[in-house]
């Protein structure tokens, strides 16, 4: 019998000849076709998943690609929830901001030191507050365990800075009180002591008698002293005062955790480099000084006069010194006094002390302050001229200079008339 072949579709049998009659119809869809045309359609399926699946691995590997060129960090590196405490926080914990700290940075660090549970939270929550794009650099009191959003909120409260400590030009290592106003003038160490304080019930603080002490230390190395001062503060008579003038006036931050003297070795050697930046380890050729002798020279420059007249107060420094001339400074005399004003007394300025310039010739033992950048510039740098004399002549501040004594005499009176030099004692 004649037989005519066909190929067969959509059985799951493609491909397959199979041979009937010419005379029969095509076969209707038996068990065998339904259960072939069931397994054609989840071949086809699965063959449809497998292209997804394909095109997105294609995607993603382009992502990791791009990101690689790109020096990004690839989107399949981040969790999808960032890990987070769930607060209000623990035990205390200062956390340093330094200059030029990105968010990113400030976000490790809290993570580091454990107050967020990850880096990526508080991230998340720094970039959402505007305060955080201004943070400056300083140490942060916080808390262990804090939630992202509360260590935030947290870090930008003025109140959670700590060690933040200003020392404004002509301040001194211990306080003095005002004669006329028996207001007390904070010194450094009283200013260090209160910058120092941090967290509650009960507040921990350095204090002062602890940093005192610590000052008047024989280890002069551990102390931050420059060796351009070393063999001077070594001679200082009065180991308490040893460090007057080498913490330099301006805006520092310090770690309130650590001891009295670590804290003073960080702020000397900081105000070592700072003065060094000005020159004033070369600078002597245009005074003939040394480097400590210098800052001393300085010291009374920013104690005597306003900062425009620091160039010539400078130089009546230096030409004194140049012709053993006792300088004569009331500030001077003031310096060794618990009790100070502008003016001073006979019976004062006539008790001898390492400091009265009025019973000596030369400069004071020490710096009688903490000078200004300013005020060491100008001595430095002084003004030219002859001056060998001036006067503060009212409370304004005007100031006469002059190279002839007989015309200082007048200047005097003028001081005197306009009630500048009356006394309180």
């Amino acid at each position: 019998m004649a037989r005519r072949t066909e190929q067969c579709e959509g059985t799951g049998f493609r491909g397959r000849q199979v041979s009937y009659p010419p005379s029969t119809s095509r076969p209707g869809p038996t068990r065998i076709h339904a259960r072939a045309a069931q397994d054609a359609e989840k071949r086809r399926k699965r063959g449809r998943i497998v292209l997804a699946l394909s095109a997105i691995i294609v995607l993603v590997l382009g992502a990791g690609f791009v990101a690689k060129l790109l020096d990004l960090p690839p989107f399949f590196d981040k969790q999808a929830v960032a890990a987070d405490y769930p607060g209000p926080g623990g035990k205390l914990v200062i956390v340093q901001v330094h200059p030029g700290d990105t968010a990113e940075k400030i976000a490790q660090t809290m993570a580091a030191k454990d107050v967020v549970a990850s880096w990526e939270a508080f991230y998340e929550a720094a970039v959402q507050s505007p305060a955080m794009s201004v943070i400056e650099p300083g140490f942060y009191s916080l808390k262990e365990k804090m939630s992202a959003d509360e260590a935030v909120t947290t870090m930008v409260d003025p109140t959670s800075r700590v060690g933040k400590l200003v020392i404004s030009e002509g301040r001194q290592l211990h306080d003095s009180r005002d004669v006329n106003t028996d207001a007390i003038k904070e010194g450094i160490y009283t200013k260090i002591a209160k910058a120092s304080c941090y967290g509650t019930q009960p507040q921990k603080c350095v204090n002062y008698q602890d940093l005192d002490a610590a000052g008047s230390s024989s280890d002069l190395a551990a102390l931050g002293v420059p060796d351009w001062a070393l063999a001077s503060v070594k001679s200082v008579p009065d180991p308490k005062r040893q460090l007057e003038g080498l913490i330099a006036a301006g805006s520092w931050d310090f770690d309130p955790t650590a001891s009295p003297i670590d804290i003073l070795k960080y702020l000397v050697s900081q105000s070592a480099e700072l003065y060094d930046e000005t020159g004033i380890k070369t600078a002597g050729k245009n005074s003939g000084l040394d480097p400590y002798q210098m800052l001393i020279a300085a010291s009374l420059t920013e104690r005597e006069s306003l900062p425009a007249d620091f160039p010539k107060v400078a130089r009546v420094i230096v030409n004194r010194l140049k012709v053993n001339q006792p300088l004569q400074f009331d500030s001077t005399v003031n310096y060794s006094l618990d009790t100070t004003e502008v003016a001073t007394t006979d019976a004062d300025r006539e008790r001898k002390t390492p400091w009265n310039t009025y019973a000596m010739a030369g400069l004071p033992a020490t710096p009688i302050a903490s000078p200004s950048v300013e005020a060491l510039k100008a001595v430095e740098s002084p003004a030219p001229g002859d001056w060998l004399y001036f006067v503060t002549i009212d409370k304004q501040g005007t100031t006469l200079f002059t190279a002839d004594y007989n015309e200082h005499l007048r200047n005097i009176q003028k001081a005197l008339d306009s009630g500048i030099l009356d006394s309180g004692r």
